[in-house]
């Protein structure tokens, strides 16, 4: 495996990103060191490589990305993972608000908990949130799905269309057009397939909650 390690401590956004995408279309894996907090990190790569933060990144971290697997060893800020059409990004620890905003495809996987406003507008994909998530998780949801195996705040699902959303602990609220369903077997095949890839032990599947739409037209009267 060729690697490209990258010290981006005295580095701005730009010169990181310009460098991060000549290496994507040479190397397997590149590293980057010291990225201290900085915003928009990892934008826009279109190639199949492995990119792994060694500490923790800002806002809009791997956004608008394609095919890439994205690693960060550490947080991220808010809108992880925004309008990603392909490949992962993996948060080993917290993130903020917004995580998987407007997702086409892909996984958006963060480790611990989260703001609020999870997979708002997501089109389709995958989120999972290994702690809790915020009020309005899911608003706007157009398709795919979220997994939560904490809690979540207020109003989930607000104004949904389309996809689901599973969450393991207690669900403060439901927002408009939202409803709990029963969970099928199918479901939990779905879930033990997708969380045992990113290494979620769970015993029980039949403790999530699902919250689907009510109507896939709720704003065209009744």
């Amino acid at each position: 495996m060729e690697v490209k390690e990258i010290n981006a401590e005295n580095l701005t956004p730009r010169e990181i990103n310009s460098i991060v995408k000549d290496a994507a279309a040479e190397y397997d894996k590149i590293i980057i060191k010291n990225p201290n907090a900085k915003h928009y990190l990892a934008a826009g790569v279109t190639e199949d490589v492995e990119i792994e933060f060694d500490g923790s990144v800002g806002y809009f971290a791997g956004c608008m990305c394609d095919k890439p697997k994205i690693k960060i060893n550490g947080n991220a800020g808010w809108f992880v993972g925004d309008n990603l059409t392909g490949g992962e990004v993996v948060v080993e620890g917290s993130a903020g608000d917004g995580a998987g905003q407007g997702i086409y495809d892909g996984f958006v996987v963060v480790k611990e908990s989260v703001g609020s406003r999870t997979g708002e507008i997501m089109k389709n994909g995958t989120i999972i949130i290994g702690g809790n998530s915020g009020f309005m998780t899911g608003i706007f949801m157009m398709g795919g799905r979220i997994i939560i195996l904490g809690d979540v705040g207020d109003d989930v699902a607000e104004s949904i269309i389309r996809g689901v959303v599973y969450v393991r602990g207690s669900v403060k609220s439901l927002g408009y057009n939202a409803k709990f369903d029963e969970m099928t077997f199918q479901d939990s095949l779905e879930l033990e397939e997708a969380l045992s890839k990113y290494d979620f032990d769970i015993d029980d599947y039949s403790e999530f909650k699902k919250i689907v739409p009510k109507s896939t037209r709720p704003f065209y009267g009744h």
